[in-house]
């Protein structure tokens, strides 16, 4: 039963994944068939990250206080109908709000799962594995969501990107009502902090829309500056909330737990590097050297391969080494793989050339990410095992949005010539930048070797 309960948490995490990354392929015929604007377009992917990042910590309590078995089946019910009903959108509008809605999904599936991982395994080799299975799907997914996207849309249509989450995510809320134990009845305290919720929800979800925002309307906008000035404003207030509330949303003491403080940092600089470097490696595949949809999913099933062989691998030295030093070796590869990699992005020239450096990020970025969640978690008390996982996938959000943001200024500014080298020198200095950020995680993970105090 455990087995079957392990598959199915994988598998929600394998269509979060495909989720995020699957319609990429799919935009420029979403473009075309509901008439977007050029400048309108992202929002397909950015009102998913928008939501998804504000709603985590929301989403983190809920599994808490409704039970992870609820949450869990709610999340998956939502995704399906609103699938099903982007599938089916006649316009432009309706497609960003089913976005949306996808995302606020996200934000309550993502730590449900890992919170049954965390409550259904023992701290230890038996949730080691749980984790590194779960980090196997979603890097699978993440990777194969390009190749799954081009074949579904040359073969179907865009709205085939929308309709394959349905059985998908309708399967995983049936499984997960059948195979998860109960919730059980409420113990406790169990009301929710409004105030503080509507501030951190608002708070956390300005600040992603503005970061999202800036790099196509500028960092001095007014739209920007207001939104970061608002976002900055409503997350103060929520701090003093917080501090305050009977039943917060974020309990305080969670900020005490010095392993889950150094973890949630982790998370932000993970995805700040390694999970910005497939954007720019698509712009490598397909400005620079010409490839198709289908041929750069095709060119991302290696690095899938490597990444989930590497989560297999941090499974293993941390049941020797501790998950703080698996996480600095890990960043310590993918530094050294971004560099590889980066003198090895030329305009012509073998696949195979790039493989060194793909196969070491690759490695290292697997390791890191099975990692990361073992000391998210560790210390951390069963009752607050959701808002634990809201809190570092939060950063994970955020972390992401600053880190895409900073790298596009960054690679949109550097170069000159004729423009396939320029764009050529920008995804260079780039993939250098990430490198030199993995570097600044050792401080971080040092942290983690030296905590051992538990948040009870």
């Amino acid at each position: 039963m455990r087995g079957l309960s392990l598959l199915v948490l994988a598998l929600a995490q394998l269509v979060i994944a495909l989720d995020y990354n699957i319609v990429y392929v799919a935009l420029p015929d979403i473009g075309a068939g509901l008439g977007f604007a050029p400048h309108d377009l992202q929002w397909v992917v950015s009102a998913y990250v928008v939501t998804t990042g504000g709603f985590l910590l929301l989403g983190g309590r809920t599994a808490d206080l409704l039970g992870r078995r609820r949450t869990f089946v709610a999340a998956a019910l939502l995704y399906a109908g609103s699938s099903l009903v982007g599938g089916l959108a006649e316009s432009a509008g309706a497609l960003i709000t089913v976005r949306a809605a996808q995302g606020i999904g996200g934000s309550l599936l993502f730590p449900a799962t890992l919170a049954l991982i965390n409550t259904l395994y023992a701290e230890g080799p038996a949730r080691n594995r749980a984790v590194a299975v779960w980090g196997a799907a979603g890097a699978g997914g993440l990777c194969f969501g390009s190749l799954l996207g081009g074949v579904l849309v040359e073969a179907f249509g865009w709205r085939s990107v929308f309709f394959v989450n349905v059985p998908l995510a309708g399967a995983l809320a049936w499984a997960g009502w059948r195979l998860f134990p109960g919730d059980g009845p409420r113990t406790g305290p169990r009301r929710y902090d409004v105030t503080g919720a509507l501030l951190g929800t608002g708070g956390i979800t300005l600040l992603v829309f503005s970061l999202v925002r800036a790099p196509e309307s500028g960092w001095a906008s007014s739209s920007v500056l207001l939104g970061a000035a608002l976002a900055v404003t409503l997350l103060a207030a929520f701090a003093v909330v917080e501090a305050r509330a009977r039943d917060p949303l974020v309990p305080v003491r969670l900020f005490t737990h010095r392993g889950l403080r150094a973890a949630m940092g982790l998370t932000a600089l993970y995805s700040a590097t390694f999970s910005s470097l497939p954007y720019f490696m698509t712009l490598y595949f397909q400005n620079v050297r010409g490839y198709g949809a289908f041929t750069t999913g095709l060119a991302f099933l290696v690095p899938a391969v490597v990444t989930a062989l590497g989560t297999k691998a941090g499974e293993l030295a941390v049941a020797r080494a501790g998950s703080g030093r698996v996480l600095g070796g890990g960043m310590a590869l993918g530094a050294g793989g971004a560099v590889v990699l980066g003198l090895a992005l030329t305009g012509h020239g073998p696949y195979s050339l790039l493989l060194p450096g793909i196969v070491l990020l690759g490695v290292g970025q697997g390791a890191a990410w099975t990692g990361m969640w073992i000391a998210a978690a560790s210390g951390v008390a069963a009752e607050d095992q959701g808002v634990a996982s809201g809190m570092a996938s939060t950063t994970l959000q955020v972390g992401g949005a600053i880190g895409l943001a900073l790298l596009v200024a960054l690679s949109s500014g550097t170069g000159q010539g004729p423009p396939d080298e320029h764009q050529l020198t920008g995804i260079r200095v780039a993939v250098f930048a990430i490198a030199a950020g993995l570097c600044c995680g050792a401080p971080l993970t040092l942290a983690l070797r030296t905590s051992r105090t538990p948040a009870a």
